[in-house]
């Protein structure tokens, strides 16, 4: 199953006075990077969700969001008697204060009384959040929606992958047909070239004529390349219908690919072998930038 590394799910929940609401994103990363942004008091929370992250993702950029609220009516605008009663205090001192030094002070609103710090709560009690295990059981079920549309864009991005397999694995069979193809040719011209060389030479030694001829034999020959490339595709079939995680295992796959369509076409001297050789090399390079996507 080849699911990627993008993804996106979102969750509400409530309890009496509270409201939340979960928030899921995923895209590309080299490794698994957790980022999670969780409310002050849910600091507690941190270590199970990325235990949970950890054993359920194997690849990808995930940021994990946590909102909380208080539902309609359930703020208590309150005043804080022990505050107001200090402010009071405070308020006549100063009062008395300026009086003796002869500044005039205005009476204080009790709007300002109720504006200084600590007196009134507009905002009211936070209600207190249920118990870890409520949010984590709810988690959960975002968890499985996330994995769920991993593994729906996988299912479509697995689809793309075999088309460009199928692609390279015909450029391969192609490449090796027209190898086979140019052999005559090729021997036609190590003949021709010998012939010359013996007819310049005055003298030939004949040991090191067939070491040269060995060499340039073994330089136009292209077929270890298709082999090795002929097994790379099994490899890639059998990665994208493997379980788990396999995004590294192709990536690295896809570098040996192209490391071979390189050396097919400077091995090539052949026109027709060569445009075959870099159609290859577009083909594989356009593999390689969907398997950045899987996880």
């Amino acid at each position: 199953m080849v699911n990627s590394m993008t993804g996106y799910a979102a969750r509400e929940g409530s309890a009496p006075g509270l409201v939340w609401s979960w928030e899921m994103r995923g895209v590309n990363a080299k490794g698994l990077d957790l980022r999670l942004r969780l409310p002050d008091r849910m600091g507690a929370l941190e270590a199970p969700l990325r235990d949970r992250m950890s054993k359920a993702l194997g690849r990808g950029n995930i940021n994990l969001t946590l909102r909380l609220a208080r539902t309609a009516g359930s703020t208590a605008q309150s005043v804080d008697e022990a505050a107001l009663q200090a402010a009071l205090a405070a308020m006549a001192q100063a009062t008395r204060a300026a009086e003796a030094a002869g500044i005039v002070v205005a009476a204080p609103r009790p709007a300002d009384i109720l504006a200084m710090p600590g007196v009134f709560d507009g905002r009211g009690a936070e209600p207190d959040p249920p118990e870890a295990r409520v949010f984590l059981d709810d988690f959960e079920r975002l968890l499985a929606a996330f994995q769920e549309m991993r593994a729906a864009e996988g299912a479509a991005l697995k689809g793309v992958l075999d088309r460009q397999l199928d692609e390279i694995a015909t450029l391969v069979e192609a490449s090796a047909a027209r190898a086979a193809a140019r052999q005559d040719a090729i021997a036609d011209a190590f003949r021709a070239n010998v012939a010359k060389l013996i007819e310049a030479a005055e003298a030939v030694d004949s040991a090191r004529l067939a070491q040269e001829l060995a060499l340039l034999a073994v330089k136009a020959d292209v077929t270890e390349e298709i082999d090795r490339l002929r097994a790379h595709v099994t490899a890639a079939r059998d990665l994208l219908g493997a379980e788990g995680p396999v995004g590294r295992k192709l990536d690295f796959l896809m570098q040996e690919f192209n490391r071979e369509a390189n050396t097919l076409c400077s091995k090539s001297s052949d026109t027709e072998l060569t445009r075959i050789g870099l159609d290859l090399k577009v083909r594989i390079d356009q593999m390689r930038e969907q398997v950045q996507n899987v996880e």
